[in-house]
């Protein structure tokens, strides 16, 4: 069980009174099906359907009444209706068949005993094209990449995970995690690449696996873009997300290519629905509301860092190395660390944000803000173990609070600092491979500061 955070989720969701059917959104290839499957496996009953299946995708093209559907889909399966309130309903791949859509609404108020899950290829850039979607009769879960403590449950290493998971992380275990985090940040969290290396422990294998996962979404596109010119944007954005990722970006000429800026936003949009990307805005304020400057240029963020090695070509070259942090000139690690944070993310309207100083034309930039109640916290991330907190002075000097996060490459610490202008604050170390913990290491930090006063 790879997705162990996604599986405790979907036992709350099974266990709720007020549950809805549930739509599961990932990009393609993060192991939607796989989980379900396994969460299937703890019911008497699990009814699995592909849509893209002739044999499945038939039950729903025929109108009839939903209690006669139900009938079917368990006629079908050999299953006992008796035992409805213990099954679970998967319908994958269900973009293959629209008529799919409304019916989770009807299943939701005349079987709410019935557990109903959904999933599908690109399912979030489908309601662009005006298909009947239960609005208000489905919950929604996210589903992102393996993270590195999920990383290492799928290899075997239950007392490295442990320690990882034990907040705040102790220094014994420092050089064993940050050993196997190289390992992690080398090949990233694609399911398939996780089970490779987990069967053969020989990161010379997986290369072929990138390109077949990246094809995938190409192939995506095929089936998906509207004409051949969007056809074209979005296949050139996604070639080039993968090289720029960990970038600030601008639409016009993307990818140093000729496309206007009214193209590539809409690419991108369309990308960032189905989470091969994501775009992170920034905020100019420290306090919430998080209101984002979408005037601003938005830094980039691929699904997945093993990707972002691979289409850059450093793969090999990383195996070689055992100090990563100057790949990519620092993005890399940059770019992890926001992966592991969003890994435990599971609410889809969730969105990151990074910080940038309201003067003009200043340089001034912190890497992520978390929110701690009406505060933001920031977080900045160094490649290795030190580094120039300038950026992180400047917003201590305007925030109301005296917390600030660096997650870097050494060990675990909390010490005092002054910003340049004389404001005191409390700066916690996180290393790099804790990035997933980071609300519980959050929540340490302030209750270290209220109970020293």
């Amino acid at each position: 069980m790879y997705h162990r955070k996604i599986h405790y989720q979907l036992l709350d969701w099974a266990q709720s009174e007020k549950r809805k059917p549930l739509v599961l959104r990932g990009a393609r290839q993060v192991g939607k099906t796989t989980a379900v499957i396994d969460f299937g496996a703890t019911f008497k009953q699990f009814i699995p359907l592909n849509l893209e299946r002739t044999e499945h995708r038939k039950l729903f093209e025929t109108e009839r009444p939903i209690a006669e559907l139900v009938d079917a889909i368990f006629f079908q399966a050999k299953k006992n209706t008796e035992l409805l309130s213990e099954t679970l309903l998967f319908i994958d791949e269900i973009q293959a068949e629209p008529k799919a859509f409304p019916i989770l609404r009807y299943l939701y108020e005349e079987f709410p005993d019935l557990k109903v899950i959904a999933a599908g290829s690109l399912l979030e850039t489908l309601f662009d094209v005006n298909r009947s979607f239960p609005v208000g009769r489905v919950e929604y879960m996210q589903m992102h990449p393996v993270n590195f403590s999920e990383f290492l449950g799928a290899i075997g290493e239950h007392e490295v995970q442990k320690a990882l998971e034990f907040v705040p992380v102790k220094n014994y275990a420092h050089d064993e995690l940050k050993r196997l985090f190289n390992t992690y940040a080398i090949i990233g969290g694609m399911p398939e690449i996780v089970a490779e290396y987990a069967a053969s422990r020989d990161l010379t294998k997986v290369s072929r696996l990138y390109a077949s996962l990246i094809q995938g979404y190409l192939e995506d596109v095929e089936k998906y873009a509207k004409n051949e010119t969007q056809r074209q944007v979005i296949r050139h954005v996604i070639n080039a997300s993968f090289l720029e990722a960990g970038t600030r970006i601008k639409f016009q000429g993307f990818g140093r290519s000729n496309y206007r800026s009214r193209e590539m936003a809409e690419a991108f949009r369309s990308l960032e629905q189905a989470m091969v990307i994501r775009l992170m805005y920034p905020v100019t304020g420290t306090t919430l509301p998080l209101i984002p400057d979408l005037k601003r240029s938005p830094k980039l963020q691929v699904l997945d860092t093993g990707m972002f090695n691979h289409m850059s070509g450093v793969q090999q070259e990383m195996v070689l190395l055992s100090d990563l942090y100057p790949i990519h000139q620092g993005r890399l690690m940059e770019h992890l660390v926001i992966q592991e944070f969003l890994s435990v993310q599971l609410d889809p309207l969730f969105k990151p944000y990074f910080w940038v100083r309201e003067k003009v034309n200043s340089d001034a930039e912190v890497d992520m803000v978390i929110p701690l109640g009406a505060d933001l916290i920031p977080i900045e991330v160094k490649a290795g173990k030190t580094g120039k907190l300038r950026s992180l002075h400047q917003f201590m000097d305007v925030a109301p609070h005296s917390m600030a996060i660096r997650v870097h490459g050494g060990n675990f610490s909390i010490e005092k600092v002054k910003t340049i202008s004389g404001k005191e604050f409390c700066l916690m170390n996180v290393p790099h491979y804790a990035a997933a913990q980071l609300p519980q290491y959050i929540k340490h930090l302030a209750e270290q500061v209220s109970s020293n006063g």
